[in-house]
C-alpha cells in the first residue's frame, strides 16, 4: 500500500505565505516529507510588498520601511541578501528628508518656534500613549471605557492649551483668519494625519488607546530597502522548486470538516476522500489538502464573512466558527494609498521641498476652494530622495478611497493647482515662486484591489489584541488535526501591520505543523 505524503497548500503568496513556504521546504519538504504548495489569486509574488518603477525612479507600491533594525528579520535577510546598499540613490535610507518646510495653506510658512511646541507635544503624547514615557499632562487621566487614541490626543491638545487662557480672536502675525489657537490645532492634525497613515486608521477616534501601549516597536533607524522590498521577496520564493508557486488561481471556497461534518463532494484529485481540506477555486477547479494556511488580508476575511452572496468572494465551508467570525468583524482594517507625482522637466530649482501641509480647520468661509476635499488630510509631500524630481504623498481612509477613484488627469490637475497656491503666496521676506506643474503620476489602489481589500489591519475600537489570537487559532478536530491555519500581519497581536509581524506569522504556522510532523527541534 502507497503511503500518501501530506499535502499543505499555502494561500497567498506574499510576505506570511513565502516565510511558510520557506521553512516548511528547507525543514521537510525538501527531504519529502511532505508535498508543498502556494496558491496565488494575482499574477505576481509578494502581496502588498510591490516594488516598481516610476519616472526613472525605484518605487514602493506598498511596504516601503523596516520598521527598526534591531531585531527585524526583515533587516536581516536584506543585510544577508546585500539590499541595503545599491549604486542608485533611489529612496532616502534614513526616514524622510531633513528640514521639513511646514506651511499653512494660506502661504506662510511657518517659524519653527510656532511648530516644534505642538510637534513635541503631539510625539511626547503618542510617546505616552505607547508605553515610552511615563508622564502625561494633566486633565487626561480619566478616559473612560473604550478610550481611543484620537481622544487621547483630543484631550491632551485641549491640557496643553487649557492654561494659557487664549483669545480666540488673537491673530497671528496678522493672518487674516488664522488665530494662535486655531493654528495650533491645525498643526496639531498635520501629525494626526501622518498617525493615521502609519495605523491605517479612517479616524483615530476609531483607534484602541489601551492596545496602543502593547505594540511592540523595534529598537534603531527606521530605513528602505535600496534594492527594492520585492528583494527580500525574491529571495524566499528563490529556494523553492518550480512549479510550487502558482499564479492566478484565485480561490472563492475552502471546504473543511467539522467535528461532524465531512466532504461529500467529488474531487479532481484522485485521493480527495483521505484530505480534508477542499479548495474551491473561481476557474471551477478544485484542489484537495491536508492543510491549508490562509494568508489573505483580514479585509478579504471581512468580505467573506459578510452576507455577500457574491461566489467570487473567499468563504468557507461550513463557515467559521462564531468566535473567529466576531473577532475579524471587531478588528480594524484600513486603507493607505501612496501618490507619486514627476515634476516637469522645466522645473528649474535644485530641489523641491520636503513640504509639510497645514491646513485651515475653521469655517468653510477660511478655507482656500483651491484645494479638493481629498487632499486635505495629507500631511505632506517630499522627493523619495533628495534631488529627486518624483515626490510622494500618502493618504489614509476615505481620501485614500477617493484618490482611487480620480482619473489621472484630474489628480495632475488639482494637485497642481493646490500646490502652486501653497508656494505662490507672497512670503515674509517679500519673494514669490512660481506655478508647479506635474506631467506624469501613479498611485496605489489597495482598497479596490480584490485581493487586498485595503493596506492593514489595527485595533479598532472594541477589539482587543486577544481578536489576533483568535483570528490566528488553527481550524481543527480530532480525527484532521490543523486542517485550516491562519497568517498574515493581522494574525500577530504585538507586531500587526508590519512586514515583520507576517513574516514572524508565517514562520509561526510553519513551525506549528514542522511540529505537529516532528520534523524541527524546538
Amino acid at each position: 500500500m502507497v503511503i500518501k505524503k501530506p499535502r499543505i497548500v499555502i494561500i497567498g503568496a506574499g510576505m506570511a505565505g513565502l516565510t511558510a513556504a520557506n521553512k516548511l521546504y528547507k525543514s521537510g519538504g525538501k527531504n519529502g516529507a511532505f508535498e508543498l504548495c502556494v496558491i496565488e489569486g494575482g499574477n505576481r509574488i509578494g502581496g502588498r510588498i510591490n516594488t516598481s518603477e516610476f519616472g526613472g525612479d525605484r518605487i514602493e507600491m506598498g511596504a516601503t520601511w523596516i520598521h527598526g533594525i534591531g531585531g527585524s528579520p526583515v533587516h536581516k535577510i536584506a543585510q544577508e541578501i546585500g539590499s541595503l546598499e545599491s549604486d542608485k540613490p533611489w529612496e532616502c535610507m534614513n526616514g524622510f528628508p531633513d528640514n521639513p518646510i511646514t506651511i499653512a495653506e494660506n502661504g506662510y510658512v511657518l517659524n519653527p518656534s510656532l511648530v516644534d511646541p505642538i510637534s513635541n507635544l503631539f510625539f511626547d503624547l503618542m510617546d505616552f500613549a505607547q508605553g515610552k514615557k511615563k508622564s502625561v499632562p494633566d486633565g487626561i487621566e480619566n478616559l473612560g471605557e473604550n478610550a481611543s487614541v484620537g481622544s487621547f490626543l483630543e484631550k491632551g491638545l485641549e491640557s496643553y492649551q487649557k492654561p494659557k487662557l487664549r483669545n480666540e480672536k488673537d491673530e497671528v502675525n496678522g493672518w487674516g483668519d488664522w488665530n494662535k489657537k486655531s493654528l495650533e490645532k491645525a498643526i496639531f492634525a498635520m501629525h494626526e494625519n501622518t498617525q493615521r497613515t502609519f495605523t491605517a486608521a479612517n479616524d483615530l477616534h476609531n483607534l484602541d488607546y489601551i492596545a496602543e501601549s502593547e505594540y511592540v516597536m523595534f529598537p534603531g533607524e527606521e530605513i528602505t530597502i535600496a534594492k527594492g522590498y520585492s528583494s527580500i521577496i525574491e529571495s524566499l520564493a528563490s529556494v523553492l522548486p518550480s512549479g510550487v508557486i502558482q499564479l492566478g488561481k484565485k480561490v472563492c471556497n475552502i471546504e473543511w470538516q467539522t467535528e461532524c461534518g465531512s466532504n461529500s463532494d467529488s474531487d479532481s484529485d484522485s485521493d480527495s476522500g483521505s484530505r480534508p481540506v477542499k479548495i474551491h477555486f473561481l476557474d471551477g477547479t478544485t484542489m484537495s489538502a491536508d492543510h491549508v494556511i490562509v494568508t489573505v488580508s483580514l479585509g478579504v476575511l471581512k468580505a467573506g464573512i459578510s452576507d455577500s452572496t457574491d461566489s467570487g468572494i473567499f468563504k468557507f465551508n461550513p463557515p467559521l466558527p462564531n468566535y473567529k467570525i466576531e473577532a475579524i468583524s471587531r478588528l480594524g482594517y484600513g486603507v493607505v494609498n501612496k501618490l507619486f507625482l514627476k515634476l516637469s522637466p522645466d522645473f528649474d530649482l535644485d530641489r523641491f521641498p520636503f513640504l509639510q501641509f497645514v491646513f485651515n480647520k475653521s469655517l468653510d468661509q477660511f478655507k482656500n476652494p483651491k484645494i479638493p476635499w481629498w487632499f486635505r488630510k495629507t500631511s505632506s509631500l517630499s522627493p523619495i530622495y533628495e534631488k529627486s524630481s518624483v515626490l510622494l504623498s500618502w493618504f489614509a481612509g476615505d481620501e485614500a478611497h477617493k484618490l482611487e477613484a480620480l482619473p489621472d488627469e484630474v489628480i495632475l490637475d488639482e494637485v497642481s493647482t493646490t500646490i502652486s497656491s501653497f508656494l505662490s503666496y507672497k512670503k515674509c521676506n517679500g519673494n514669490t515662486t512660481k506655478s508647479y506643474k506635474f506631467d506624469k503620476v501613479l498611485k496605489s489602489r489597495w482598497g479596490s484591489d480584490p485581493l487586498f481589500m485595503g493596506s492593514y489591519s489595527f485595533i479598532a475600537v472594541g477589539s482587543s489584541t486577544k481578536d489576533m489570537d483568535s483570528l490566528a487559532e488553527p481550524l481543527t478536530n480530532g480525527s484532521s488535526p490543523l486542517q485550516i491555519l491562519f497568517a498574515g500581519e493581522a494574525t500577530h497581536r504585538t507586531h500587526y501591520s508590519t512586514t515583520h509581524g507576517a513574516y514572524y506569522s508565517g514562520l509561526r504556522e510553519a513551525n506549528r505543523l514542522l511540529e505537529h510532523y516532528h520534523c524541527i527541534d524546538v
